[in-house]
C-alpha cells in the first residue's frame, strides 16, 4: 500500500508486476474500494505480463475524504439535473478521471489500458473521452452511458443500494452487505461466509458512507455521456451481465453503439459482481483486447 498527492488530494493506491510492462489501471465503483478488484484478477493479469494498479477513488477508503464539502440531498440533485439543470455537487466524475490521470503523471505512466466497473467505467470512459493520448484502450464492465432510458435498476437492487446499516454496527454491516451482494450477484452466487469476510475486512479498513452519498451525487449529476462517448477513440471492450439487476444489460449495448467501433461481451448469468468463476472469462477477453489494440497501434505505426 501506499499514498501519492495528485489532482491536489491524497490517493491511495496499489501498485503490481514490473514497472516497465504494460500498465493496466483499475478503477472501481460506486462506494468500492480498491480491494474490491479481487487480488486473483490482479495476479492473472501480472502473471500475464503487465503491470497492475488499482486505487481508492476520492471520499472511498484510504483517500481524501471530502467532508468539507456536505452531504448533498440526492432527491433534490435528481430533480435539478431532470429538468436540465447543472446541480451543485461537491465534485464531478470528470474530477475523478482526473484523479486517475493525475495518478498516472505521479507514477510516470504516460499512457496506460483503462478498466473500470460501475461508476469506475463510467470514469474510465470520461478518461477516454479527455485525454485520447493517455488511453491506449478502454474496457468498460458493468455500466451505462447514463441514459436515463437504459439505466434503471429494479426496484429490489435500488432499495438494497440506498439502505446503511449503522455505522457502528459491524455485524449488521456485514449482514447487509452479504444481503446486497446477492441481490446484486446474477446467477453466480458466491458463499456467505466469502461475503461476510470480504465486506467484514473492507469495513475494518475503511467505512464512509457520506462519500458514497457524494459519488452517487457525480452519478447522477453527469447525465447522459453518450456525445462524450461519441469521441472516444481507443479501442473499447464493453463487458456486461445478462441478469444485471443494478445496471441492466441495456446499459451495457448502449455503451457499445455510443462508442465508435465497440466490441461487446455480454456474459450470460453474470450480474453487478465480479465473482471467482468468471474472473478467467473476464481477464482473457481484457488479454485478448490489449493485444489487439497494441496490434492495431503497431500496424498504424508501420502504415
Amino acid at each position: 500500500m501506499a499514498q501519492i498527492r495528485a489532482n491536489d488530494i491524497t490517493i491511495e493506491y496499489e501498485d503490481y508486476g514490473d514497472v516497465d510492462a504494460p500498465p493496466v489501471l483499475l478503477i472501481m465503483g460506486l462506494g468500492a474500494q480498491l480491494v474490491r478488484w479481487p487480488i486473483e484478477l490482479v495476479d492473472d493479469f501480472v502473471a500475464r505480463g503487465y503491470r497492475v494498479i488499482r486505487f481508492d477513488n476520492r471520499d472511498v477508503g484510504l483517500s481524501s475524504k471530502f467532508d468539507h464539502a456536505g452531504t448533498p440531498n440526492i432527491v433534490w440533485t435528481a430533480m435539478i439535473q431532470q429538468f436540465g439543470r447543472t446541480p451543485p455537487i461537491p465534485y464531478t466524475l470528470q474530477d475523478m478521471a482526473a484523479d486517475a490521470v493525475g495518478l498516472m503523471d505521479a507514477l510516470g505512466i504516460e499512457a496506460a489500458h483503462i478498466v473500470g466497473a460501475s461508476m469506475g467505467g463510467m470514469i474510465a470512459q470520461l478518461v477516454a473521452a479527455s485525454w485520447p493520448e493517455r488511453t491506449l484502450s478502454l474496457t468498460s464492465i458493468m455500466s451505462t452511458t447514463g441514459r436515463s432510458d437504459c439505466s434503471r435498476p429494479t426496484m429490489r437492487a435500488t432499495a438494497v443500494l440506498l439502505r446503511h446499516p449503522r455505522s457502528d454496527d459491524l455485524e449488521a454491516i456485514v449482514a447487509h452487505g452479504t444481503l446486497a451482494a446477492n441481490v446484486v450477484g446474477g446467477r453466480f452466487p458466491m458463499e456467505d461466509a466469502f461475503l461476510a469476510e470480504r465486506i467484514r475486512s473492507e469495513t475494518l479498513r475503511n467505512r464512509h458512507p457520506a462519500g458514497f452519498v457524494r459519488q452517487m451525487a457525480a452519478i447522477i449529476a453527469d447525465g447522459d455521456r453518450s456525445q462524450r462517448l461519441a469521441r472516444i477513440t481507443a479501442p473499447t471492450l464493453v463487458i456486461h451481465g445478462s441478469d444485471d439487476p443494478l445496471v441492466p444489460v441495456a446499459g451495457g449495448r448502449e455503451t457499445a453503439r455510443a462508442i465508435p467501433g465497440a466490441r461487446l461481451l455480454e456474459i450470460d448469468g453474470m450480474g453487478h459482481t465480479l465473482p471467482p468463476q468468471i474472473l478467467p472469462r473476464i481477464v482473457e477477453a481484457i488479454d485478448e483486447h490489449i493485444g489487439s489494440a497494441a496490434g492495431s497501434r503497431a500496424m498504424a505505426r508501420a502504415a
